[in-house]
């Protein structure tokens, strides 16, 4: 039976709705993607890594089931961001250093992930070790923006972004320090969510209680988006800061609809420049709330040392995690990452101790926020997707950023006072490039937020844009 190429364009949520009753079978699904990714991944290299012989396997372990014992995912196929290990699937990080890395075992969160029928066939392209909001390395190179093919994914989870924008994926895993999540979700028209810490578990490495980085679903709308952390979701004793599953699933939230009674919407957190055009679309975006009856006010917490603080928080975790490297390969480093590192190894204990003396003061007041406001919406991204040839972004109305992660501060303010956000399409530049609303709500409240956020796109009409085939730059005038 030749692969059924209309499914590309159906939801994540539908397709799994066909594999539980059988009118497909998870193997069918597999050749459906193995022939979209002939098709179009070459131009956007969001996939560089294919395993489509133990997708295959794993695939026909599970049709050894009724479907409906095939676990919440059913047999759906999930690509895994290329910092995660799956065992015996190249893992490089992104990295020359681990260029021919096959771990023996996966992470946490992809044995959790495949526990509930998911089904892995692909690793999804990040820069070196997450470093960046622009999705490029020396393993594999540049993915490209489906919107565009000389514009950047954004990053780190841009390889994930892309497919899901491009087809050829329902489903996406990625994970989020800076708004990793959330970027390539705005640049790329799709929807990423990055939840409270401990929603979705996963393998310890270098600290047990580090959480600025978290693991998170991508998908091409809320609902979706919602059915992807159901199956991530859950409490592990091998992570000991994971929390239980809600008794309500996410999907069954996502569905409520259920309307937010007043909304904060802010152009800038009071903290960072912003391109004028993406104020604008998302503002205009953050007021249409109003046609559901929701009070939209212009408000923000008090999130003036998002930059000192993540700066030094950032720098931390590099200098735990990656020092070894730099002093025995630091060759194969890209200079974002040296300099990250190095400047975590000059932090003293009290740089260390203002720092998160400065987090708890922000979350703080913005869980006082939240008592006021249901959700904060503001841009997910400063800019509209720049040239992939740009590291990252140096400059944006006026300003000249210091380094290559502070043009991130709207997202990274965020991740400090441990809010559930996620990147929501809302509009496009006059030349038709996404932009992404950020939508964030208290600690845990990832119900809300998805709650919300799929009213809002419901206003807003725009979930069916993607999938779509690749799209050259457009001639110049």
């Amino acid at each position: 039976m030749a692969a059924d190429q209309a499914l590309v364009k159906e939801t994540a949520c539908a397709v799994v709705d066909k594999l539980k009753s059988g009118e497909v079978t998870p193997i069918e699904v597999l050749d459906v993607l193995e022939e979209r990714i002939a098709e179009v991944d070459g131009a956007i290299n969001a996939l560089p890594t294919l395993c489509f012989d133990r997708a295959r396997g794993h695939a026909a372990e599970l049709m050894k089931k009724p479907p409906a014992e095939r676990g919440l995912l059913a047999g759906l196929p999930v690509p895994i961001k290329d910092l995660t290990a799956v065992a015996g699937v190249l893992t490089t990080q992104g990295s020359p250093i681990y260029k021919d890395n096959v771990p023996a075992r996966s992470d946490l969160m992809v044995e959790h992930l495949e526990g509930n029928g998911g089904v892995v066939y692909a690793k999804s392209n990040t820069p070196e070790f997450g470093a960046g909001a622009n999705t490029f390395n020396e393993v594999f190179g540049a993915t490209r923006n489906p919107w565009d093919l000389s514009r950047s994914a954004a990053g780190s989870s841009g390889g994930a972004a892309a497919a899901l924008a491009s087809g050829t994926a329902w489903l996406a895993h990625g994970s989020d320090m800076g708004g990793s999540l959330r970027n390539p979700a705005s640049f790329c028209g799709i929807v990423g969510l990055r939840p409270s810490f401990g929603r979705v578990a996963h393998t310890p490495a270098a600290k047990i209680d580090r959480n600025l980085g978290v693991q998170g679903p991508m998908a091409r709308n809320v609902e979706d988006v919602a059915l992807l952390l159901d199956a991530m979701s859950g409490e592990y004793a091998a992570d000991p800061l994971s929390i239980p599953s809600p008794a309500t699933s996410f999907l069954a939230a996502a569905r409520s609809r259920q309307k937010p009674l007043r909304v904060a919407y802010s152009p800038d957190l009071g903290i960072t420049p912003v391109d004028p055009e993406v104020a604008a679309v998302t503002r205009k975006a953050a007021e249409r709330f109003a046609e559901a009856g929701v009070i939209v006010e212009q408000a923000q917490p008090d999130l003036s040392e998002a930059h000192e603080c993540f700066q030094a928080l950032r720098a931390f975790d590099f200098a735990i995690s990656k020092a070894d490297l730099l002093r025995t390969k630091r060759d194969l480093l890209k200079p974002e990452v040296i300099w990250n590192i190095e400047q975590g190894l000059k932090l003293s204990v009290d740089d260390l101790a203002k720092a998160e003396a400065q987090r708890v003061a922000m979350t703080a007041r913005t869980i006082e926020f939240f008592k006021t406001y249901d959700l904060l919406l503001c841009p997910a991204t400063i800019t509209a997707p720049f040239p992939v040839e740009q590291r990252y972004l140096a400059e944006c109305n006026g300003h000249t950023f210091g380094n290559y992660v502070e043009w991130l501060g709207i997202v990274y303010a965020i991740t400090l006072v441990c809010c559930p956000a996620l990147s929501l399409p809302c509009g496009f530049t006059a030349t038709g490039l996404p932009i992404g609303l950020q939508m964030v709500a208290r600690p845990r409240n990832e119900a809300g937020l998805l709650a919300g956020a799929a009213l809002l796109e419901d206003i807003l009409g725009l979930k069916s844009t993607t999938p779509i085939d690749p799209r050259p730059a457009p001639a110049s005038l």
